[in-house]
């Protein structure tokens, strides 16, 4: 009896022990909530706003504590895969709507549609909301978006006699080849293209001009067609490589920060980039340097252009997802999507945060931007599965082809469509 009692004694006192050491990261033994949020911001400006709103949070909810992850958009597609299988995913997501459909459908991330808000639901349009709808839920809150703009040498295009460009009255994609022709020679290409990753950039400028590319059928499948609308942006960038040489052919495997030095020394009058490019320019540019923000080449359908917005995403295993819902409805208030926005120096989704004055300003080309927000729409292949492996193994290296000059438009048109079709199918049998 005696050894009896001090093995319970002993048993007892073990699982005291145990559950005073668990509560694990979601929540700790005086009853607060502890959320992680993983942060993909990096820019000093948005890394600080990101950090500020999380320590105002936590400073107004005892209850309910968000620690801040540090991720990276480098890494993030794999690194989250591998928390989602181990167990350990951050409760609170930050990605690119075009990286969400797996997880999605794969089920790793909880359906929002009863958890957020009505103010934010009718805040952000319609439009945006297409971006992170997955069958029948919506899987992330899209905040963040960025259009292409041209930033051209202002010196350059004043010198030239061209008509410049505004929202209002944008160059046609033909007029803007000409321009790049008459912005040409004396050392200077019209153009740098920045193509290392050429299949966003093709796809989302081609809505201008009426391409989709991908068409979903009456039976929910998506099947690759490449009509003219398709065609117009690609051509126009093959011909000032190869016909005009208004654009650089050696910027074409470059990414976009890669054209900056050449675009500050004069070697190219413009270079087409995402709109948060302009904090790098205005940090680097030389003293005296003067540049501008111009819209981006319209086309049957206007300024139109796809984007993928950032967005805002709960793990479908998170024990937590109200407190998680109410973080992110703090976390995109008006005035906070605004200081986001800034720190990142991109486009608000939301309707309100888009009417603040400090995004309408003439400096550092908001109001341009911003003027195009009306015209943002979801990316053509948003909601494509099979996507990823379409655009590394298909569309890339044709494009790339392509715009070197290496095959023409009907072998373009080829790989995209037939090799690409069998790559869609294997996702959708």
């Amino acid at each position: 009896m005696p050894t009896r009692t001090r093995i319970t004694t002993l048993l007892v006192s073990l699982s005291l022990l145990l559950a005073g050491c668990s509560g694990g990261g979601d929540g700790a033994d005086d009853g607060r909530i502890t959320l992680r949020f993983q942060s993909l911001a990096w820019q000093e400006e948005s890394v600080t706003a990101n950090k500020e709103l999380v320590r105002e949070w936590n400073a107004t909810h005892p209850d309910v504590r968000v620690e801040y992850v540090q991720g990276s958009w480098d890494s993030v597609h794999d690194q989250l895969l591998t928390s989602f299988e181990g167990g350990e995913a951050p409760d609170i997501i930050h990605d690119a709507s075009d990286d969400l459909a797996d997880f999605a459908y794969g089920g790793y991330l909880a359906d929002l549609t009863d958890l957020l808000p009505g103010r934010l639901k009718s805040d952000i349009p319609r439009r945006s909301w297409e971006t992170v709808t997955f069958g029948d839920g919506v899987y992330g809150v899209p905040f963040l978006q960025e259009p292409r703009v041209l930033i051209a040498n202002a010196d350059l295009l004043d010198k030239s006699g061209v008509r410049v460009p505004t929202p209002g009255r944008p160059w046609s994609w033909a007029e803007f080849r000409q321009v790049t022709k008459r912005l040409s020679g004396d050392g200077t290409y019209g153009v740098a293209w920045p193509l290392k990753e050429p299949v966003s950039a093709t796809l989302n400028l081609s809505l201008s001009t009426g391409g989709k590319l991908f068409h979903r059928g009456a039976d929910g499948k998506v099947t690759v067609r490449f009509e003219e609308g398709d065609r117009v942006v690609p051509r126009t960038i093959h011909d000032q490589v190869n016909t005009d040489h208004s654009a650089s052919s050696t910027t074409l495997g470059s990414g976009g920060s890669d054209t900056l030095p050449g675009f500050f020394a004069g070697k190219y009058a413009m270079v087409p980039l995402g709109f948060s490019y302009r904090q790098q320019i205005e940090q680097q540019a030389p003293e005296g340097f003067d540049w501008r923000v111009l819209p981006a080449p319209a086309g049957a359908e206007g300024l139109t252009q796809g984007v993928s917005p950032q967005t805002l995403s709960i793990a479908e295993d998170s024990p937590h997802k109200k407190e998680a819902a109410a973080f992110v409805d703090f976390l995109l208030q008006p005035d906070n999507m605004v200081r986001l926005a800034l720190g990142d120096w991109m486009l608000p989704t939301g309707t309100e945060a888009l009417k603040d004055p400090a995004l309408h300003t003439a400096e550092h080309g908001w109001a341009t931007g911003t003027a195009l927000a009306g015209h943002l729409r979801p990316a053509p292949a948003q909601s494509v599965r099979g996507y990823p492996e379409w655009k590394d193994k298909v569309a890339t290296p044709a494009l790339q082809e392509y715009y070197s000059g290496a095959i023409g438009m009907a072998e373009l048109r080829k790989r995209l469509v037939e090799d690409g079709n069998l790559v869609l199918a294997r996702y959708q049998r």
